[in-house]
């Protein structure tokens, strides 16, 4: 399979080892990894605020630089929610562009989901010997509620041996919602304090999740309040043995 891995602008400028763990991962699947070098931003961010200019500009640019690919994977279920769902609107007055990207869209998954349902990954490179100790699971909003993500990661760490301890409202948003976060903190802080109380409550060592925006905000979070031992990890650094 010829996949194009789309990074995002995040796991890019903030934790690029993410990356490579998706890299790995895909590799071990048996599949031809492609990242294009002149990928950027989704467009989610624009999108999101109201910019329909800049996000219909990035989703053109994504459609250009992916639409030849068998598939096309992405470590996160807001981008992968952006690209799949929401470019449908944003070629709504341009039939051509909405033709492209009808094609498109049916080849596009969020990571987990790929290497679950479609690449079937059956020896994972962290082996049947993944993280030691509990962990945790939080569902992103996105991947959850657009794409349908939530047993695929969880199959995937129990094909790995890594114990998951169920939080209370795992499916409950952390608060961060991109800009909302900026906009309304105050609202913002207090789901964030809910969620960090939900995984201590769990006993877990880690929590793992499958979108950055979700552990950027975890994460911040449980340090300022004092917390420098529970680790917040991106499920591909868990599968691939980079945890």
């Amino acid at each position: 399979m010829h996949v194009g891995l789309f990074v995002t602008c995040l796991v890019d400028m903030m934790r690029p080892e993410i990356g490579f763990s998706a890299l790995k991962l895909l590799e071990a699947a048996g599949c031809e990894v492609v990242v294009p070098d002149m990928q950027t931003c989704c467009g989610q961010p624009a999108y999101s605020s109201g910019d329909r200019k800049a996000a219909r500009d990035l989703a053109e640019k994504f459609v250009n630089e992916f639409e030849h690919f068998d598939y096309v994977v992405i470590p996160s279920g807001s981008c992968g929610g952006n690209v799949k769902v929401h470019y449908a609107d944003l070629f709504s007055d341009d039939p051509a562009l909405a033709a492209r990207m009808a094609r498109l869209a049916p080849r596009v998954y969020e990571l987990t989901d790929f290497l679950y349902s479609v690449a079937k990954i059956e020896q994972l490179p962290c082996g049947k010997n993944g993280f030691k100790g509990a962990v945790t699971y939080h569902d992103s909003c996105c991947g959850l509620r657009e794409l349908g993500v939530q047993a695929q990661p969880r199959a995937l760490l129990d094909k790995a041996g890594v114990q998951v301890t169920e939080m209370h409202d795992s499916r409950a948003c952390c608060g961060f919602g991109g800009t909302f976060s900026i906009k309304y903190g105050d609202i913002s802080s207090a789901i964030v304090d809910e969620k960090c109380a939900n995984i201590h409550d769990s006993g877990a060592d880690a929590v793992v999740l499958g979108d950055l925006g979700c552990m950027l905000n975890i994460e911040g979070r449980l340090r300022r309040t004092g917390d420098d031992k529970t680790r917040v990890l991106h499920v591909a650094q868990v599968l691939a043995g980079d945890a």
